[in-house]
């Protein structure tokens, strides 16, 4: 009973020491696990207000910025009324001088100036003449165009021309209306062109801000789920903990007064085993055998037999003890029992005794022994288990982490080099159409330089061939001729000036096609340079999206090489790790996993042998037991 106790309080010493280990390990965890909750609880909150900040802060740039949009947008609408209005009344002002220097040159003969009094009129009524120019005009319309018409005799003239210098002012104010018509436009094209300009930069602000707004939003909900969740663990495990800890202190206690009990009842017993041979020997003295002897027959009669034995040498008892242990070691497969039957059929009675309870005391040990031998291989298997688990999870996390981020850092590399590619080929193309324009430009002045040249060249020619045509026609004009000449010409002759159009037609012909080649060639200029203007703006717009995103996805790369660096040098250590827990499992495995037999079944086989020796006892103490 004392050694059933022995081997019972064994069993629980070690679940005692097993669930310390076990309980004291999942406290340790569950506090790293509460410290690493709370930082990243702590930093997810500190990430939620940052990243609630910045929204702020975008969300104020892109009003802002819309505010500015809308209100350059106002002064743009304002700019563009004022410009009209400008512009219409320098394109009246130069339409109404265009036709009252046509009118007047026109008139520049000798008949009445009544068209050119209206015209003058119409000009003298514009906004934009200077008031010296009105002055000029007055003193001009002033004039009576009756007193010109006065003759003196049939073949003066109607009337003399005198508007030469209204002409030649009227030039000059057309030509410096043009000019400032002209500036007008190009201050006009730059102030449309800084608009849009300014308008385009802000909408890509307003458009960059908008994504990152969006983006940090969706970030601090991630974050913010991220919290909840951290928050709920956190609870949980501190939860857990707190069960672990009162359990774990409560198994101590019991566990300290199982052994206080233990250590009790294993000196009791010791004491009552002590007593009980003390009471044996008392038996065994002079005193109790003499009344023995005398009151107790059968007593004398187990002496006799006991003469007997030591006289033969062998007991029947010693003989029984032999076979059983033959049968049992044969059953039990154990040399153990086996050798021991040789034994006890050799040794004295009294020595085979020793020697069994010697086996017996053996073979508790070895029990204990391996007891403790297989408690501590339970736990260090069993953390050795964890371990080789949490590393091999963790080293297949990082490798598709790793994977993961080299994937993505090929992508980008791609949209890097692509971008960069497309910012080159933009380049080229801008430097392309830049060389176009300019060669475009250069060629359309020159063709209208020639135009314009050419005009002056055919209005000078037309100006000398009407003047002479008109002396022409003076010259042939016919006079009352004496005596009467025979018939040779109906008509007087005016050159070839009037035939079919004539000189002056063709000629005529040839300056509207200089007008309109100067004319064309200006409108095809003018198109022309909106349409490189328009494409320069969106050039410089696509070109600054696009190295914005080389900058970005640069960025990125290099984050995710470093956090990849990072990774790298985390699997090497955790790869360490579970290289040298694999190492230990394999040092472990000879003495606690490839013994050869299962732990159960070495304790049964111990536990048949243990019994059957106490048997054997038995029988050498007398009992009668079934073979």
């Amino acid at each position: 009973m004392k050694h059933e106790e022995q081997v019972q309080f064994a069993a629980y010493k070690q679940f005692c020491d097993d669930t310390t280990v076990e309980k004291t390990k999942a406290i340790a965890e569950a506090n790293d696990l509460i410290a690493v909750l709370k930082a990243d609880i702590q930093k997810y909150g500190a990430d939620i207000e940052r990243l609630t900040l910045e929204i702020k802060e975008h969300e104020e740039d892109v009003a802002s910025m819309t505010a500015d949009i809308k209100a350059a947008s106002k002064v743009r609408s304002t700019e563009r009324a004022e410009y009209e209005a400008t512009h219409k009344d320098y394109s009246e002002s130069i339409d109404a001088l265009e036709r009252a220097i046509e009118v007047l040159k026109k008139e520049n003969y000798d008949r009445p100036q009544a068209a050119s009094f209206t015209q003058l009129k119409n000009v003298q009524q514009m906004n934009l003449i200077p008031e010296e120019a009105r002055r000029a005009i007055n003193v001009f319309l002033a004039q009576d165009p009756d007193e010109s018409l006065a003759v003196s005799a049939p073949e003066a003239n109607a009337y003399e021309f005198q508007s030469a210098g209204i002409i030649e002012m009227l030039q000059k104010l057309l030509d410096k209306f043009i000019d400032e018509r002209t500036a007008l436009e190009r201050d006009e094209k730059n102030t449309r062109h800084a608009f849009e300009m300014l308008k385009s930069d802000l909408e890509g602000q307003i458009e960059q801000d908008t994504a990152a707004g969006r983006e940090k939003t969706e970030e601090k909900a991630t974050k913010s789920e991220n919290k909840a969740k951290a928050e709920a663990e956190l609870a949980d495990t501190t939860a857990t903990r707190d069960d672990d800890a009162k359990y774990l202190k409560d198994l101590v206690a019991t566990c300290a007064q199982k052994a206080s009990d233990f250590e009790s009842r294993q000196q009791l017993r010791t004491e009552e085993i002590a007593a009980i041979e003390k009471a044996i020997e008392i038996i065994s003295s002079s005193a109790v055998a003499g009344a023995a002897e005398e009151h107790l027959p059968g007593l004398i009669q187990a002496k006799a037999a006991l003469m007997q034995l030591r006289a033969d040498g062998r007991s029947p008892a010693q003989t029984q003890v032999a076979a059983y242990l033959r049968i049992k070691g044969k059953q039990l497969n154990s040399r153990v029992l086996s050798t021991l039957a040789v034994r006890v059929e050799a040794d004295p009675f009294k020595k085979v005794k020793k020697m069994i309870k010697d086996l017996i005391t053996k073979l508790l040990e070895e029990a204990n022994e391996e007891a403790a031998h297989k408690g501590w291989c339970d736990a260090e298997l069993a953390t050795n288990e964890q371990t080789r688990t949490e590393k091999t999870e963790a080293v297949t996390g990082l490798t598709a982490e790793i994977d993961e981020l080299e994937a993505s850092i090929a992508a980008l590399t791609e949209q890097i080099g692509e971008l960069t590619k497309a910012v080159s080929d933009l380049d080229a193309a801008v430097a392309k159409a830049t060389k176009i324009r300019e060669a475009e430009k250069a060629k359309n002045a020159d063709t209208v330089s020639d135009a314009q040249e050419a005009q002056k060249a055919v209005t000078q020619a037309l100006q000398v061939l009407k003047e002479f045509y008109e002396k022409a026609g003076d010259a042939t004009a016919l006079t009352q001729q004496q005596p009467t000449a025979p018939e040779i010409f109906d008509k007087p002759y005016k050159g070839m000036g009037g035939e079919n159009g004539g000189v002056v037609g063709m000629l005529e012909v040839i300056l509207s096609d200089f007008e309109r080649l100067e004319s064309d060639t200006k409108a095809a200029e003018k198109t022309a340079q909106d349409e490189y203007d328009k494409f320069m703006t969106d050039s410089e717009v696509d070109k600054a999206q696009k190295v914005q995103d080389i900058e970005h996805k640069t960025r990125t790369k290099q984050e995710q090489e470093k956090t990849m660096t990072e990774k790298k040098a985390d699997l090497d250590g955790t790869q360490k790790e579970l290289d040298a827990a694999l190492a230990y499992y394999e040092k472990l495995k000879p003495s606690c996993v490839d013994t050869g037999v299962e732990y159960d079944d070495r304790v049964a086989r111990r536990k048949e042998e243990i019994q059957s020796l106490q048997e054997a006892l038995k029988i050498l103490s007398g009992e009668d037991i079934a073979m």
